[in-house]
């Protein structure tokens, strides 16, 4: 029999499910449920739901149930519903033969709504949306029985029977329960449980024309399905009492709900309804977008599940709302990719160079190494020659004192080649650079020098003659906003948006051995950042999207935070 005392090292939610195994609540087994609403892609703020979620039932030996809530056939699509299963499978969870619907349910809800109705708990009402907000009071009042309340058991039969058959305009009847209009919580105010749309929908068609809502389906779906532990994002708290009453009426299988906090991440929205409109509005192209927090738009950029996985994770399980820093999810990719990327060489913004002292037309072949995290992914050859590509930001003609790179009579090392020394600067006739005359010195292949002595700088390069063109994405934040919660007065959270957030350079270069690789394939481009090859890419023209940066802010964040 458990103490009743959290056991040591388990969140809020892992204590309770323990208390419940342990008490043989519910004959001591566990059933969770993944309940997504068909009208959007996941984000990443669902991928923290869904891994507590199977995560809670593969942790104590059960199941998780994947049931779509379609409650709203005006907003609900078969591509959003393709596109969930897609994400959650890509996750590495699997929800077996358990895949339902509210939908499928509609037949026993409306008789269980019958069976409410001649208890004396629910009403036909004919206010309108506008009045049903005005009658319900505020926080601090009590609101005001609509005039239909107290209709007959047999009148409010007959009209819920005639809006089920179409007798009825859009909007014109409602059912609502009848609980009581001065209870504290405003969800326990006669709150609607049906109401006439004529929409079809995408799974019955037009069978149906009145609909229920979430907070009546919601509840009774989990306990058909013999849910023992129904989680939920905080804004759910104040739902409990009418989930909980709803449940009681009815004297069915009773799930206990429990709410933890939603994911909140900085420098972006979790809001699906503004996901949408960034979406509708063209502001990002479309839900798999690189820059958008969705998991199509991060698998997109190139984020692994086990990345996702694991920062949602480390984020835990939480009472409270916070926000999390964008930085702590970079870092959880970062530490994968370090050890699994191959490494390889691009200039993104190539800057010509001639080595004058080597001969014409000879190829050096180079050796180089695949991934100094991983010695087992072993070495690759880089051909060498005349004429080289630098990166534009890796020369100055007058460089401030602490620039290390290549300058006029410097002397710098390229990586896994040789020192070069800068010997002319190329102007054309609008006096910007275009190539630099360069001598080597081939007594330092492989970048050391016989006589000892060293240089400040290594930098990337790529061979003129033998490397491929591709076209690069570099993504950013889409907000400039840490909190965009917190939008100044006056503004709309749109004013954020960050026009720097993608910029596409066209005339990269990159070493030869990435020729062929495919869409999804993943690479750190030494000193630039990681890459993924986004689908937009056909035979000779690559397109790479910039996942992370090399430069770990979470890391830095932490050591601050130990310091202080």
């Amino acid at each position: 029999m458990s103490t009743g005392e959290p056991t040591p090292g388990l969140d809020f939610i892992r204590a309770k499910v323990t208390e419940d195994v342990e008490n043989k609540k519910n004959g001591g087994r566990v059933m969770t449920r993944f309940p997504p609403e068909p009208n959007g892609y996941l984000h990443i703020g669902h991928a923290k739901a869904f891994c507590l979620d199977f995560g809670i039932a593969e942790e104590f030996g059960g199941v998780c149930n994947l049931r779509f809530d379609d409650t709203n056939p005006t907003k609900e699509d078969v591509e959003y519903e393709e596109s969930i299963k897609e994400d959650i499978r890509w996750m590495g969870f699997d929800w077996g033969d358990r895949l339902y619907y509210a939908s499928s349910y509609y037949d026993r809800l409306y008789e269980w709504a019958i069976e409410l109705i001649k208890q004396g708990k629910a009403f036909v009402c004919e206010l309108n949306a506008d009045q049903v907000r005005d009658y319900r009071g505020t926080l601090t009042e009590p609101g005001r029985e609509s005039p239909f309340r107290n209709r007959t058991i047999e009148e409010n039969l007959d009209l819920f029977v005639r809006m089920k058959n179409g007798e009825f305009e859009d909007g014109s009847k409602t059912l609502r329960a009848k609980i009581d209009m001065a209870h504290g919580n405003l969800n326990m105010r006669d709150p609607v449980m049906y109401r006439i749309l004529r929409a079809t929908h995408y799974r019955t068609g037009d069978k149906w024309c009145i609909y229920p809502m979430y907070d009546w389906a919601h509840g009774q779906s989990d306990s058909m399905e013999g849910v023992t532990h129904s989680l939920c994002s905080l804004e759910f708290e104040d739902h409990r009492p009418l989930y909980d009453w709803f449940l009681d009426q009815l004297g069915v299988h009773h799930p206990q709900q429990i709410e933890f906090a939603r994911l909140n991440v900085s420098y972006t929205v979790m809001s699906k309804r503004r996901l949408i409109q960034l979406v509708e509005k063209g502001i990002v192209n479309g839900w798999d977008d690189p820059r958008m927090p969705t998991l199509s738009g991060y698998r997109r950029r190139g984020y692994t599940s086990a990345s996702i996985r694991d920062f949602c994770g480390r984020i835990g399980m939480a009472k409270r709302e916070n926000l999390v820093d964008i930085a702590m999810l970079e870092h959880c990719l970062r530490e994968e990719l370090n050890m699994s990327a191959p490494r390889y060489m691009a200039v993104l913004r190539p800057l010509k160079v001639v080595i004058t002292n080597f001969p014409e037309g000879q190829v050096e072949h180079l050796d180089a190494v695949n991934n100094p995290e991983d010695l087992s992914a072993g070495t690759r050859t880089i051909p060498f020659s005349r004429e080289i590509y630098i990166e534009q930001d890796d020369f100055m003609e007058n460089p401030p004192k602490k620039f290390y790179r290549l300058s006029p009579g410097r002397e710098v090392r390229l990586r896994y080649a040789y020192f070069i020394t800068c010997n002319e600067v190329i102007k054309n006739e609008n006096g910007e650079i275009v190539e630099l005359r360069c001598t080597y010195d081939p007594e330092t292949r492989g970048g050391g020098a016989p006589d000892g002595r060293k240089v400040k700088a290594t930098m990337h390069w790529a061979s003129a003659g033998h490397s491929i063109p591709a076209e690069v994405r570099l993504y950013d934040n889409l907000f400039t906003l840490v909190d965009t919660s917190e939008v100044e007065e006056g503004k709309n959270w749109i004013d954020y948006i960050n026009p720097a957030s993608l910029e596409v350079l066209k005339n990269c270069r990159l070493e030869p051995a990435l020729a062929g690789k495919g869409p999804g394939f993943k690479c750190q481009f030494e000193r630039l950042g990681y890459f993924c090859i986004d689908p937009d890419s056909t035979v000779g023209n690559q397109v790479y999207n910039r996942t992370v940066t090399l430069k770990d802010t979470w890391v830095k964040i932490q050591q601050q935070e130990k310091a202080d």
